[in-house]
């Protein structure tokens, strides 16, 4: 039974720790509060210790890095959590595998691919630009072995992006939903499941770390055919579904720190933002949940939450 250790309890670091228990490891899941499913070992710690956390990581086969700072506090936070994992990487010894996503490659023509280079465009992505890059320097100077798995905005269970922070609700309660994008134009989506078992994947195979790898993700769908979809499945009103201005969000970005700092990434909602996830689905012969299966999910929980 080897043992694991999952930082972060939101919905990948969930869906980890579950996958690591049916599999028959031990694992210990990191979080502030602690506390954790059944049959999974909750700690409660800050991963931004480094000292800390490789202690309690001694002996662990992998360091999963599923945890993240509030969407608003990035700049300040990514870092000193960062240096953490990385410290904690360095002392017990275990390979650090961290969930990652496509901020850092800034605006790209075309899908956007695993050897493109790093050129962001936003603070946000210069941050996890600056993380990765400082736990592969540590990498290659043998420091540590580490490996980042990538995905797009996510659905499933737990996923929070703007789809289910600003549609999802609003469609499963028959009303208008609005959000700050082109509601035609193609997006990837990527199934927190598949997060899962991609970084399982990653961190079993000594062969495939010292890079990134991409989730495999369903073909790309637009906001509007996703929307018509998810009222399909739920068997709710026809979806709803409006472009917001810009200049409502920067009104917005005003007051709420959410939307302020999601001004400055809006080129991933107002044109084609597309992954190529087809070296993963080779490596490891993942076949990415189809988006009605995600939405479905999606479904039933709010459902089954009340949340609708």
């Amino acid at each position: 039974m080897a043992l694991q250790v999952v930082v972060g309890r939101g919905p990948v670091g969930t869906a980890v720790a579950r996958l690591l228990v049916q599999r028959g490891d031990r694992v210990k899941l990191i979080s502030r509060r602690g506390g954790a499913p059944d049959g999974i070992e909750g700690v409660a710690a800050d991963a931004t210790n480094g000292d800390e956390l490789g202690r309690i990581a001694e002996g662990a086969a992998a360091i999963y890095s599923c945890a993240g700072p509030a969407y608003h506090q990035w700049a300040t936070d990514w870092p000193p959590l960062g240096a953490g994992l990385v410290r904690a990487a360095e002392l017990s010894k275990a390979v650090l595998v961290t969930t990652g996503n496509l901020y850092a490659y800034g605006e790209v023509d075309g899908p956007i691919r695993e050897d493109l280079p790093l050129r962001p465009n936003s603070v946000k992505g210069e941050v996890r630009a600056q993380v990765w890059t400082e736990a592969l320097k540590a990498h290659e100077a043998g420091r540590i072995r580490t490996a980042e798995v990538r995905g797009s905005d996510y659905l499933g269970a737990g996923a929070i992006s703007p789809y289910s922070v600003l549609v999802l609700p609003k469609l499963l309660a028959g009303k208008a939903a609005s959000i700050p994008a082109d509601l035609d134009v193609p997006h990837s989506w990527t199934y927190v499941g598949d997060v899962a078992r991609t970084l399982l994947a990653v961190a079993d195979d000594d062969t495939k770390w010292g890079r990134a790898w991409h989730v495999p993700s369903p073909e790309p769908l637009s906001l509007r055919a996703l929307a018509t979809l998810t009222a399909e499945l739920a068997g709710t009103a026809p979806a709803r579904i409006s472009s917001m201005p810009s200049f409502v969000l920067r009104l917005g970005a005003l007051f709420d720190p959410t939307a302020r700092a999601s001004v400055e990434t809006q080129y991933q909602w107002r044109r084609p933002f597309t992954v190529d996830s087809t070296p993963a689905m080779v490596a490891f012969g993942i076949e990415p949940v189809s988006v009605t299966d995600a939405v479905q999910e999606m479904i039933e929980l709010n459902r089954s939450t009340g949340r609708q």
